[in-house]
């Protein structure tokens, strides 16, 4: 059975973007942008929220940042070659290929998905990945930490939600960011 494996980036104070919805705080230098390009290269599935997949759908509606450097177009690959689930009610279409459109988050399906999958599959965006933890579907994360406090914002893990995790690795980058890669404990 695939994981199905969180990555997200964080403020040291545990939001993905900040009280007016920016994240701004969070560019990547090299060695961090090759290390997030590899956490994702063998996902075979991204499951987003409307928000975030309108974020990464620039991956391939905009060819120039694939031209800037190595780096972004091997991210640009990866990102394109992968299938993209959207789950939205706001949304009448997509923009990028390999992508589809669900209305709700059926975790009876996204079950399904990881007991069909060849490779594993990321969920992103807090929304989305709140309804994963409490459903008891994700595996693994990745805390992407910055080090900044944002003060406010919206949270990166879910509320009034209690899981065990065990630490399967860490790594600092010169950006000042760690990574920590967690199990979820069941």
């Amino acid at each position: 059975m695939a994981k199905l494996i969180y990555v997200t980036n964080v403020s040291l104070d545990g939001y993905i973007e900040d009280e007016h919805g920016r994240f701004d705080w969070t560019p990547p230098e090299d060695d961090y942008f090759a290390f997030v390009t590899d956490l994702v290269r063998p996902m075979g599935t991204y499951l987003y929220g409307r928000r975030l997949y309108e974020s990464m759908s620039v991956w391939e509606t905009d060819p120039t940042l694939a031209e800037r450097s190595k780096l972004t177009a091997d991210f640009a690959d990866v990102w394109q070659t992968a299938d993209k689930v959207v789950y939205t009610t706001t949304l009448d279409a997509v923009s990028t290929a390999r992508t589809r459109l669900e209305r709700s988050f059926d975790p009876v399906s996204v079950r399904a998905l990881k007991a069909s999958a060849t490779s594993d599959l990321t969920i992103g965006g807090a929304h989305l990945a709140a309804q994963a933890f409490r459903a008891g579907l994700v595996d693994e994360c990745h805390l992407l930490i910055h080090p900044i406090l944002t003060g406010a914002g919206k949270p990166g893990l879910p509320s009034a939600t209690r899981l065990g995790l065990e630490l399967l690795g860490n790594r600092r980058f010169s950006n000042g960011v760690v990574s920590l890669h967690y199990r979820v404990r069941t």
